[in-house]
């Protein structure tokens, strides 16, 4: 798989995969237009979505009603020993709809602690960076 990152200026970095754009920006105060969430905002957005689709995928295959289905994510911050500041917590709160069934209340909890993304940050990849 490959991900091209290009500039189309300002402080603007979109990334190019599939023939699909995601465009980033920086927030005004970060010196950027702020048109686009910027890359942080997205990876944090990664964390939710993803819980988001198992959970969705979970009622779907028990024919669940989703309606009223939604997903809350609280993420805290801390300053680290280097006084820059972390994050330290992502909480996820499932809404559940009217109706859903008691006996899988913790088993959509599981299911949503399946996001592959909260994998990766489990068990980080190694990373390689070089210039060419």
């Amino acid at each position: 798989m490959e991900m091209k990152i290009t500039f189309p200026g300002g402080e603007k970095v979109n990334a190019e995969i599939s023939s699909r754009i995601i465009p980033t920006d920086q927030p005004i105060e970060g010196g950027g237009e702020g048109s686009a969430p910027s890359p942080f905002d997205y990876f944090l957005a990664s964390l939710g979505t993803c819980a988001g689709i198992y959970v969705l995928s979970f009622c779907q295959q028990r024919l669940i009603d989703t309606e009223g289905l939604s997903l809350i994510q609280r993420m805290e911050f801390a300053i680290a020993e280097d006084g820059k500041t972390k994050l330290s917590k992502v909480a996820i709160e499932i809404t559940l709809p009217p109706g859903f069934p008691e006996k899988y209340r913790n088993a959509i909890v599981k299911t949503a602690g399946l996001c592959s993304v909260k994998k990766v940050i489990m068990d980080p990849p190694e990373f390689e960076i070089t210039a060419i």
